[in-house]
């Protein structure tokens, strides 16, 4: 059953956030007793990505899933204004800075190692507060017909040259857009972060709302370039036929803050330590089977051992920053207010 999202019901992203990082850790889960066969999940995740594998997981389970789907920035907000109160047992987010944001401010309960474990260090929380699902990483969408591969940038910071002014994309309200800036924030400091935005917001980016609108203008060659997670193009070329892809993927220098590989997760809301149908759809999620629809259906990174990648993706090891730990993604109010104070949100 899917609950409509009140827009009503949240408070800023930024000014809500800010209250991340002032209480202490989660203690530890107890171990899961009651089911009732239903539990309510907040999804950060667009609905037409993943209501299919909720419905496969109804069917399998025979448990009911009471969705709301949401911005995950707004949905994390709501969470630090709902507090214990919420009727939310997981949080399904889009990346893992608000993950890392909702565990500072104790609202997750610590996961069960064995649910933790099934995902390698560098995917997940360091705490167990949080386990990673999916990877996606960060590329830039070019036009083929304006620019060959070789003209594409290597890097972010060339966004910043008045020779791209009014020809690039971004999506600032997008969850995935400010995790980047966020690890642009941790790898190369705060007055660089600073620079780099004020820069960009100068150069007269084209402002979308998502991942796809920016793809689509690419490929429509309205823009020439755009900032998107790699999944999109794959999905879009699965429905048109890749030789119909005038938009294609450059992937930044490894290293470069926007080369990260960032991750979808879901975490236990504190209230529902001993929910055994919420934690039993967390174990689903990194198991074998919503592994591989990730991979079938949504084309990105599975984050377990013996599931492949989609084809034609490089291989995930050679995107990994190991300079930048994905727990560190967690001070999106820093990021947000970054943003604001320039003019993009």
């Amino acid at each position: 059953m899917r609950i409509p999202l009140s827009v009503a019901a949240f408070v800023a992203g930024a000014s809500v956030l800010a209250l991340a990082g002032c209480t202490p850790a989660a203690e530890p889960a107890a171990t899961a007793e009651t089911s009732d066969g239903a539990f309510t999940l907040y999804s950060g995740r667009d609905e037409a990505l993943i209501q299919p594998l909720i419905d496969q997981f109804e069917e399998e389970s025979g448990i009911t899933v009471e969705v709301r789907y949401g911005n995950t920035a707004e949905l994390g907000a709501l969470l630090l204004e709902e507090g214990d109160a919420t009727p939310a047992q997981v949080f399904l987010a889009q990346d893992a800075g608000a993950l890392g944001a909702l565990a500072n401010a104790d609202l997750f309960a610590t996961l069960p190692a064995a649910t933790t474990d099934a995902v390698p260090a560098g995917f997940t929380s360091t705490d167990d507060t949080w386990v990673g699902v999916t990877g996606r990483a960060r590329v830039i969408a070019y036009d083929s017909e304006a620019m060959s591969a070789a003209d594409v940038p290597a890097s972010v910071d060339a966004f910043t040259d008045p020779a791209w002014a009014g020809k690039f994309g971004i999506a600032p309200t997008n969850a995935s857009f400010q995790a980047f800036v966020t690890a642009y924030r941790v790898l190369n400091g705060e007055e660089a972060a600073d620079e780099w935005v004020k820069a960009v917001a100068a150069n007269s980016p084209v402002i979308f709302d998502n991942n796809r609108a920016i793809l689509a203008a690419v490929n429509d060659g309205v823009i020439e370039a755009g900032l998107i997670n790699h999944y999109y193009w794959f999905a879009q070329a699965a429905e048109t036929g890749e030789a119909n892809m005038r938009a294609q993927l450059s992937y930044p220098e490894a290293g470069d803050a926007g080369s990260i590989v960032n991750v979808t997760g879901a975490g236990l809301l504190a209230g529902a330590e001993a929910d055994a149908d919420a934690l039993e759809f967390i174990d689903y999620l990194v198991g074998a089977e919503a592994q591989q629809y990730f991979v079938d259906e949504t084309f990105e990174y599975p984050l377990i051992a013996g599931i492949d990648a989609p084809a034609g993706l490089p291989e995930l090891d050679s995107l990994i920053n190991p300079e930048l730990d994905l727990a560190d993604l967690d001070t999106l109010a820093d990021t947000q207010a970054l943003l604001g104070k320039h003019g993009l949100i």
